[in-house]
């Protein structure tokens, strides 16, 4: 018999790409997918597989722990995955509170009721970038300390110190992933990759931080989902996993790519304002996950940077769907005051 897993979440950029992932291979496990579809989650992601017999949806906030526990009771869940989160560093900027609440109140909901109803397999999505800024050398291990610079960033780190705390108070059987900066299919436009591809196929700004050369270590998604996935069935109790794809890239450098595939001119290139408190490198040491649980990226940047592109350029619909809204009054406000 298989697992009865909630996937809190489930509609946005990772988590949905981790239900097609597992949707599409027979497992016996069940998936049933919370999500309150807030701007960021979006139910079009999962259209293929929307009526899989073991896949249910269920639109309920994380933050309702009751709602969340009725839930849990329905379906007989004995493991929980929580992508659930609000993830853009801007936006965390901008108003700190709904990060306060959904990362860390809505984590703690999740504990309790997995605490109440001995749900025995709890997995924390969480980021890289709870570690802090790294400077020209090393990459962030497991152990590393951790020192978060954004308040996106510190509410990821809060939710990661909570999910250890039950573990080790209540015996509970806790793992947390960290993991590299993402791209693939689904992902909001507000993000780097995305944004880019869409403003250079309509001739708009690139807006680029400050000098654009801030370093982040690359994953494409489903290999991530893969790790997520490894970790969650296999790793070890109270243990932290980072998942990295050993890509560092300068920002600069993939607006550049991206322009250069689409065959647009680097004119577009519009530096602003760089954010407030912006880490300058982040890098992910993944050798602990790749030697206990033999988990590597199987995709390679070149290869995955131009699936990415490949799919928003056969999916416009999609992306005019969702840049619109919530997506573009933010875009407007941010953007637009920062290039002042």
């Amino acid at each position: 018999m298989g697992n009865n897993i909630l996937v809190t979440g489930g509609a946005g950029f990772i988590g949905s790409n981790f239900l097609r992932d597992r949707l599409a291979s027979p497992s016996g496990d069940t998936f049933i997918n919370l999500d309150t579809i807030t701007y960021a989650g979006n139910l079009e992601n999962l259209k293929e597989v929307s009526e899989k017999e073991n896949y249910f949806f269920e639109k309920v906030n994380i933050e309702d722990e009751t709602k969340v526990e009725s839930v849990c009771k329905k379906y007989k869940i004995n493991g929980i995955i929580n992508f659930a989160a609000e993830s853009h560093v801007d936006r965390s900027i901008s108003d700190s509170k709904p990060f306060i609440n959904t990362n860390v109140l809505g984590t703690l909901n999740l504990l309790e009721i997995a605490r109440r109803l001995n749900i025995d397999n709890f997995l924390q999505v969480s980021t890289d970038e709870v570690y802090g800024s790294l400077g020209k050398t090393g990459a962030f291990a497991e152990n590393s300390q951790i020192q978060p610079n954004s308040p996106y960033s510190a509410s990821k780190a809060s939710a990661d110190h909570l999910v250890h705390s039950f573990g080790h108070t209540y015996g509970m059987n806790v793992k947390i992933t960290r993991c590299s900066n993402n791209y693939g299919p689904y992902q909001f436009p507000e993000k780097l990759i995305p944004l880019m591809i869409n403003n250079a196929l309509e001739d708009k700004d690139l807006p680029v931080y400050g000098d654009g050369k801030n370093v982040r270590d690359w994953l494409y998604v489903s290999d991530h989902c893969d790790g997520i996935w490894e970790v969650f069935l296999n790793g070890n109790s109270g243990e932290v996993y980072n998942i990295g794809g050993d890509c560092e890239k300068q920002n600069i450098e993939i607006v550049e790519l991206l322009l250069d595939m689409i065959g647009k001119p680097k004119s577009l290139i519009k530096y602003v304002k760089d954010r407030p408190g912006h880490d300058e490198r982040y890098a992910i040491d993944n050798s602990k996950i790749t030697s206990e649980l033999n988990w590597k990226p199987k995709i390679s940047f070149s290869d995955g940077i131009k699936m990415t592109l490949d799919w928003y350029l056969n999916n416009k619909s999609w992306s005019n769907n969702v840049r619109s809204g919530a997506y573009l009054e933010f875009y407007e406000k941010w953007y637009g005051g920062l290039a002042k």
